[in-house]
């Protein structure tokens, strides 16, 4: 059979940039004309399984080379690298990642009096990826044969390149020399980016930077509800509520419909005019789901990420209803392990903690010591079983309070260590909903009466803290301690 020919779009030299939005003006020009090329091929393509032709483009990307040692900003935890070299990234959806390219490139120029250049990548777009405007009915049935003949005159996904290594500490020079310049390679990127859509039935552009987490139904409609009411607020910046099947509420009495598919983690977003709105996913329940959705989301980059959630309470003076704020994690989820071994601490962020335990003070209307009879600090352990109770007796109580555990969930430290893990500052506030080592068990008739008097209070605290979080310059929010000893400039 003879050589394929490769066709593909013209190939960008590299072009010198100071300005920030310059440099993201030419990165959406090579990644519109390499995707549209990939859309128009793909579309023309059927009937060409024979043809010698492979159709390819490539990822735009950002490169820099940084001359010599240079004293930067101690304070700040990102817009700097350890050493001189070569630094570059490939980049995907540049409009989508406008706010944050514009403001990493503008930090780094800044910091290095670098010109940043931007050129095509050698790093192949998967036809997957670029088909995200492609009208359904513009698109072959695979089911005639085309689909397995695909892999032949397009690009597939490599999982060779997805991966987690610059994020785990596994960084490795390109073989032209260069360093990572950020955690996410693009294919890494447009991977999360289509899992997302998949997971929670919402278009990834929807995300907002503050996230909530949840495990619980009852936080969703207390969301909407919430929303509801703030779109009725002239006075307030929120606009829109965008909901699974990406349907968009503007009018506070207008109607919400089931989507076609009930996603396994539906999420919802409350935007502002001006941005920085919420997020809330509901992940479901386990370390697994935690995972999942914090491995994904992670790539939009968010500001916070809080969890809210129930939890048994472990102490015999807590009492149902009361809130537990984690300042550690006894992690037993075991997900993680491999990415993150269990000896590596997950520490708190005092800007985290000091916002959400300020909005509970605010919310129950309670501050200084008699804070403590709503609230308690400390220890949150996550397990993989959800009847952890069953096994309560073999060793595990006995590891509870040795860590000087107060509550117990499953999905609290997972969050946290992948939040620690991808840099992203983290919190988490639970609400206990029973104590199954006193004899208290979360039964039918309790958990109703429980979830009606407590999960509106409990999402108002977690979203109160996400607004006072929302005013922190990102210089401040996002911590040193989530930096090792060699890490990417951009955040």
């Amino acid at each position: 059979m003879p050589e394929r020919r490769v066709l593909h779009p013209p190939l960008h030299p590299p072009e010198a940039f100071r300005n920030p939005d310059e440099a993201v003006d030419k990165l959406c020009v090579l990644y519109d004309e390499a995707v549209r090329f990939l859309q128009q091929s793909f579309v023309d393509a059927d009937g060409i399984h024979e043809r010698p032709v492979r159709y390819r483009a490539y990822y735009p990307q950002i490169r820099v080379e940084v001359l010599s040692h240079r004293r930067i900003d101690s304070r700040l935890s990102f817009g700097r690298v350890g050493a001189p070299g070569l630094y570059s990234t490939t980049i995907t959806q540049p409009q989508l990642f406008r706010r944050y390219l514009t403001e990493q490139i503008g930090l780094f120029v800044g910091n290095y009096d670098a010109a940043i250049e931007v050129a095509s990548s050698n790093v192949a777009i998967p036809v997957q990826f670029a088909l995200e405007q492609v009208a359904a009915d513009d698109l072959v049935d695979p089911a005639d044969g085309w689909g397995e003949a695909i892999r032949n005159h397009f690009d597939m996904p490599d999982l060779a390149i997805i991966n987690d290594d610059v994020v785990n500490g596994l960084t490795r020079r390109s073989e032209s020399g260069e360093l990572p310049l950020a955690l996410f390679p693009a294919p890494r990127v447009d991977y999360s980016l289509a899992r997302l859509r998949h997971y929670t039935a919402t278009h990834y552009r929807h995300f907002q930077p503050l996230v909530l987490f949840t495990n619980y139904q009852h936080y969703v409609e207390a969301f909407e509800e919430y929303a509801r009411n703030a779109l009725a607020d002239e006075s307030s910046d929120y606009c829109c509520l965008v909901t699974p099947g990406n349907q968009e509420l503007t009018d506070p009495s207008g109607a919400i419909a089931p989507p076609a598919r009930a996603p396994q983690m539906p999420a919802y977003h409350l935007k502002r005019r001006n941005g920085n709105g919420i997020t809330l996913l509901n992940i479901g329940v386990g370390p697994s789901n935690a995972k999942t959705a914090t491995d994904h989301v992670a790539v939009l980059r968010s500001n916070v990420w809080l969890m809210l959630g129930h939890c048994a309470g472990l102490r015999g003076g807590q009492h149902l209803g009361d809130y537990v704020l984690a300042h550690a994690y006894l992690r037993r989820d075991q997900v993680l392990d491999e990415d993150l071994p269990v000896w590596v601490p997950v520490p708190a962020l005092a800007e985290v903690q000091k916002a959400v335990e300020n909005a509970v003070g605010r919310i129950t209307s309670s501050k200084g010591y008699e804070l403590k009879t709503v609230m308690r600090t400390g220890t949150v352990a996550s397990v993989d079983n959800r009847n952890w109770e069953l096994r309560a007796s073999e060793g595990l109580t006995r590891q509870l309070s040795q860590s000087r555990a107060i509550a117990l969930d499953m999905e609290s430290a997972t969050i946290a260590a992948n939040g620690f893990r991808f840099r992203i500052p983290y919190g988490t506030l639970l609400c206990v909903s029973d104590k199954p080592l006193h004899g208290e068990l979360k039964l039918p008739g309790m958990a109703s009466r429980f979830y009606k008097t407590q999960v509106e209070r409990h999402l108002l605290i977690g979203i109160k803290a996400l607004e006072s979080l929302r005013e922190m310059p990102q210089e401040y929010l996002h911590s040193r301690k989530l930096r090792s000893f060699s890490e990417t400039a951009f955040r």
